[in-house]
């Protein structure tokens, strides 16, 4: 019997990592693929998300092949897109960004999009999109400015992570939390399953570990 592959996480995100973990999986390797975000002209939401996924799948793959690792891997990559509209929000650098985040996402309803791609041994590509919708509710002056001093928005698509502080903004979503989160769970399991990864391998043991 042939083993089974090795699975790559393109991400150096804890937040991916941990999700990956609460289903029971532990890729063999990380490997960060940084690219270049920058949306092309008139690019939708949805189309970037999905794209930068496979850039970063890509990426991974050849940057785990150089360093003599990979050949025989499953690689993983997600991409995250925060959008008002057709209006993609950045990955706030600045305060000033992340403050007129705050001010297009108050009281009003966006959409994160979440782009799955998985290269398989033989390099195939599959793909998965995640559309959810999310409410925050009007949000005060104060609670701006004491979000803002938190500098939790550093480095996150449209200014917040879902699973912090900014969890206590959201009045309503519709679809896909994980997704929200970075990487949604449902898909991914299923896109391993589809080629043979071992996923509920480790929940045989989860009963012991739980202590039940």
């Amino acid at each position: 019997m042939a083993s089974r592959p090795d699975l790559i996480l393109a991400s150096a995100s804890p937040r991916r990592l941990a999700l990956l973990n609460q289903i029971g999986i532990e890729p063999e390797h990380l490997v960060p693929a940084h690219v270049d975000e920058t949306p092309e002209k008139g690019e939708l939401p949805r189309k970037l998300a999905g794209r930068l996924a496979d850039l970063k799948a890509l990426t991974a793959q050849h940057k785990a092949r150089l360093a003599g690792f990979g050949s025989n891997a499953l690689v993983l990559a997600a991409d995250t897109v925060v959008a008002v509209g057709r209006r993609i929000l950045p990955k706030a650098e600045t305060m000033e960004e992340a403050s007129d985040c705050l001010h297009l996402l108050s009281g009003r309803a966006h959409r994160v999009y979440t782009g799955v791609t998985l290269i398989t041994p033989s390099g195939a590509r599959r793909h998965r999109l995640v559309e959810t919708r999310i409410r925050f509710k009007r949000l005060s002056g104060r609670e701006m400015e004491a979000y803002l001093a938190s500098a939790e928005w550093r480095d996150k698509a449209g200014g917040y992570a879902i699973q912090g502080i900014a969890g206590a903004f959201v009045v309503k979503l519709v679809g896909s939390y994980s997704a929200v989160v970075g990487l949604p769970l449902h898909e991914t399991a299923q896109l391993l399953a589809g080629e043979g990864y071992p996923v509920h391998f480790n929940w045989l043991n989860q009963s012991s570990l739980s202590g039940v």
